[in-house]
């Protein structure tokens, strides 16, 4: 039976960090066994919101590209590729943007969180909101449909996404003729990895995450600064786990002493400072084996260079299939020579 082809991606606006891995690039390890998988750094989309520092967006292309290597994805068995090498997926979302209205891109839930945030930063006005950024999932149904993505791993707030990309393939198909492959989104069964500081969720931009890169000295700053029960006054005052971020982690990682560390602060027999050295210890244990890799791969950047640019090569091929296609149906096939 031919495999899937499942396509996914990440902004290269800064490295991996814990929410990612078990929220998402985790699972791709195990995806990459079943389906054929390409796995896009969506540069060009990072640089709708971050146009004016485009070196920002350069160098965590390839701290991206570490980090995929470093947990698992195999160049081997799935397509590393970069999005701004493929100049087909431009060239689809103008295609696609005939078929999408301006009060259909508003009315994304996506997009109107974001321009909501954009406004509370930069005033009322909405001058601060881009074409680029309104439009960006209309080159997202590009990066989708550029490679026949049949599945499309997601969580649950990026739905509405997958959804505007089966509106716009179901209308090219409905003028153009069966042509592109209608995709299914593949949710996630992982959970939303909360950080440091509680929030439900980890993120760049609120400083509360645990980067797959950190060193030991970084890792232990922050686990020292955790949320813990506030309840818990003294060293031998009984408290309440559920409400800790330092146990919170202790079972991220998997800690075998996990029921001790629970009865422990239960009872009033554990300090804070004595957990969270333990959840130190534990948390560099389990980011060991994917921190010997990544510094494999930072002492060779070359070979991951000839890894995203072979990537990228595979990954234009197919996507230059699909373009053929698309114009044939459009009608714009005019020369059978490349030109």
């Amino acid at each position: 039976m031919e495999k899937k082809n499942i396509l996914t991606g990440i902004r290269p606006t800064g490295r991996l960090h814990l929410g990612h891995y078990f929220g998402a690039t985790s699972n791709w390890v195990k995806l990459q066994e079943e389906y054929n998988s390409y796995f896009e750094i969506a540069d060009v989309q990072a640089l709708t919101d971050n146009f004016n520092n485009p070196e920002k967006v350069r160098i965590n292309v390839r701290e991206i590209a570490i980090d995929l290597l470093s947990i698992g994805i195999d160049p081997n068995k799935a397509t590393i590729f970069v999005q701004s090498t493929i100049p087909e997926i431009a060239e689809l979302t103008v295609y696609y943007s005939n078929l999408v209205t301006m009060s259909r891109l508003y009315r994304n839930p996506t997009v109107k969180t974001e321009i909501k945030q954009k406004k509370a930063l930069f005033g009322n006005s909405g001058e601060s909101v881009t074409y680029g950024f309104v439009g960006y999932p209309v080159s997202q149904a590009a990066d989708i449909t550029a490679f026949d993505g049949a599945l499309i791993p997601v969580g649950e707030d990026q739905l509405p996404l997958v959804e505007q990309t089966r509106e716009i393939v179901h209308k090219f198909n409905s003028i153009y003729g069966e042509t592109l492959t209608v995709p299914e989104h593949y949710l996630s069964k992982t959970p939303r990895i909360k950080g440091l500081d509680g929030n439900e969720k980890m993120g760049k931009s609120l400083g509360n995450a645990i980067y797959l890169a950190d060193s030991e000295e970084e890792i232990s700053k922050k686990i020292m600064s955790a949320v813990t029960d506030p309840n818990k006054i003294r060293k031998d005052d009984p408290a309440n786990p559920d409400i800790c971020m330092v146990y919170y982690y202790h079972n991220v990682v998997k800690n075998p002493n996990v029921e001790t560390v629970c009865m422990e602060c239960k009872n009033g027999s554990r300090g804070c400072v004595a957990c969270k050295k333990e959840l130190i210890s534990s948390m560099m244990e389990f980011l060991k084996p994917i921190q010997e890799k990544r510094h494999y791969y930072e002492e060779h950047p070359k070979e991951v260079d000839k890894i995203l640019l072979n990537g990228s090569r595979v990954a234009r091929k197919q996507a230059k299939e699909v373009m053929k296609r698309v114009k044939k149906s459009m009608k714009i096939d005019y020369f059978e020579e490349e030109i």
